[in-house]
């Protein structure tokens, strides 16, 4: 099965319009990180971030979990910052959980982490950057 790499521009701003919770697997506390940025972007438009990290305590105002099954509230999104080896495994707790859409950033596209989502039914976007697709898609209408 092969997937596109993202939703077009209406399925794209739907997601990003329903979405309220956003988990940011890798997200570092380090603010020249592009997690840091685009996450700290996402909370300033609104969403709230759940910072899915072990080797952090707290970023941006935040309790960071070691994995998504840690995280005790539902979660929409499941925006990945990891290489694409790990994504898998973040593909399969992204569905466990119930999340609705598997994001994979900028330079992050592994088929067959797209097929465990597509398959337990989230809506599936690779090697695009959140931050960039809001600020397209939604920037323009706020």
């Amino acid at each position: 099965m092969t997937l596109p790499d993202k939703p077009d521009d209406a399925a794209l701003l739907e997601l990003l319009g329903t979405a309220k919770t956003i988990a940011v697997v890798g997200l570092s506390a380090n603010t020249s990180k592009a997690s840091h940025q685009v996450a700290k972007y996402l909370q300033q438009k609104g969403y709230r971030i759940i910072p899915v990290n072990p080797a952090t305590e707290t970023v941006l105002g935040e309790k960071s979990y070691p994995d998504l099954r840690s995280v005790p509230v539902p979660v929409d999104v499941v925006d990945v910052f990891r290489r694409s080896e790990f994504t898998p495994d973040i593909a399969r707790q992204a569905a466990a959980i119930g999340a609705k859409v598997l994001w994979l950033q900028l330079g992050i596209r592994n088929d067959e982490a797209a097929r465990i989502a597509a398959e337990a039914g989230l809506a599936v976007v690779q090697d695009a950057c959140m931050l960039q697709e809001h600020a397209r898609l939604v920037g323009t209408r706020e």
